[in-house]
């Protein structure tokens, strides 16, 4: 099956996002999303929970929206 998504490529970036993220930002219901500029005013965004000593990645997102990201509180750095 053949994936036809902006994402479908990007799976090493998503990782590094989640393990050298630039920030990290409170999201709702108790998750948190890893922050991370790809290009030039263009953020991947990486939606995951941590639960004990482990976590789980939610889903995942490209966004150019600099306000949707700065409406959230931010986790770290602080």
């Amino acid at each position: 099956m053949e994936e036809h998504s902006e994402m479908a490529g990007l799976r090493r970036e998503v990782l590094e996002t989640i393990t050298d993220p630039s920030m990290i930002l409170e999201g709702q219901y108790g998750v948190l999303m890893a922050i991370r500029e790809i290009q030039k005013g263009k953020y991947l965004v990486v939606v995951f929970r941590e639960s004990g000593h482990d976590g789980f990645i939610i889903t995942s997102f490209m966004t150019r929206r600099e306000r949707f990201l700065g409406r959230r509180k931010k986790i770290w750095p602080a």
